[in-house]
Order: C-alpha cells, then sequence, then structure tokens
C-alpha cells in the first residue's frame, strides 16, 4: 500500500515539476514575443494557463498528503490522543467523500467536453483535456487519502503521538 502512495507521489511530483517548467517557459516566451519581437503569440499564453491548472490542482493533492495546507489545530492540539485521532479520521473521511463527489461530478463535465468536440482558440487542444485536470486530481486526491487513512487506522495511538 505505501509503495503504491510511494510510487504515485514521484509520478505527480514530476508531472508537477514539469508543468512548472513548461508554464514557466512558455509565459517567458510570450514576454520575450510580444516585448521584443513585437508579436504575440497567443498558444503560448494558454499553454502556460493549461499548465497552471494541472499545476494548481495536483499541488493540492501534494499539499494535503504532506499536511502542508493550512489547518487550525487550536483545538485538535488540546484533545486527548484517542478524541484527536477520531476527528483526524473524520476529516480523512470528508476529504474523501468530497473527492469522489467532485472527481464523479468533474467525469461529466468531461464526458460532456468530448462529446461536444469544443477545441481551444489557439493550439486547437480538445477542451476535455485541461478539463480532465479535475477528475485526474480529485482521483488521486481520493486514492492518496485512502491510504492515508488506511495507515492512520493501522498506526497505534501511542506511536502517533509521538509524531506530534
Amino acid at each position: 500500500m505505501q509503495s503504491i502512495g510511494t510510487n504515485l507521489q514521484r509520478i505527480e511530483n514530476a508531472i508537477i515539476a514539469i508543468c512548472f517548467i513548461v508554464m514557466t517557459a512558455a509565459a517567458f516566451a510570450q514576454v520575450v514575443n510580444r516585448n521584443f519581437i513585437g508579436a504575440g503569440i497567443s498558444w503560448f499564453d494558454e499553454l502556460a494557463r493549461y499548465c497552471m491548472v494541472y499545476l494548481t490542482l495536483l499541488a493540492t493533492e501534494a499539499g494535503l498528503r504532506d499536511g502542508s495546507q493550512i489547518a487550525i489545530t487550536g483545538f485538535t492540539d488540546k484533545c486527548p490522543p484517542a478524541l484527536r485521532r477520531i476527528l483526524r479520521i473524520i476529516v480523512k473521511l470528508i476529504i474523501i467523500g468530497f473527492s469522489i463527489a467532485i472527481c464523479y461530478t468533474a467525469m461529466d463535465l468531461v464526458n460532456m467536453q468530448i462529446r461536444s468536440g469544443q477545441v481551444s482558440a489557439a493550439m486547437s487542444l480538445p477542451m476535455w483535456i485541461p478539463y480532465a485536470s479535475l477528475p485526474l486530481a480529485f482521483a488521486l486526491i481520493t486514492i492518496v487519502q485512502i491510504i492515508a487513512l488506511l495507515v492512520l487506522l493501522k498506526t497505534p495511538i501511542d506511536s502517533e503521538q509521538e509524531e506530534k
């Protein structure tokens, strides 16, 4: 189970890095073309925008996985370890439920885009590709949070206390 999570994390981090590099290069090329050559190339802007969408959604999962998302822990920090564990389980279940709902709804959106055949203005990219970022990201969030929940359920309360 952990190896699946580790492999997903590596793939996800690689995609985030690639999106960041492509986004930065496309934005830089757009600025150079517009300001120094005098010709804006619209697909650079579109490419940068779509990379930013993927980057943002995948980084959301990375933040949830690493625990680097903003959180208010004043209440839970004062709870006894057993109650803190129950609260963490409830939070994981809420995140999983929300992610499944968004993933399911986003799949309908992607299917609608596939049926419509709509393409982007500058790159003529099928619009289901940018829209696919939603089900992809929320499916990853669901998988990783299920793994995290299983790890949390297996971890003894004493070990959990030492992590804090």
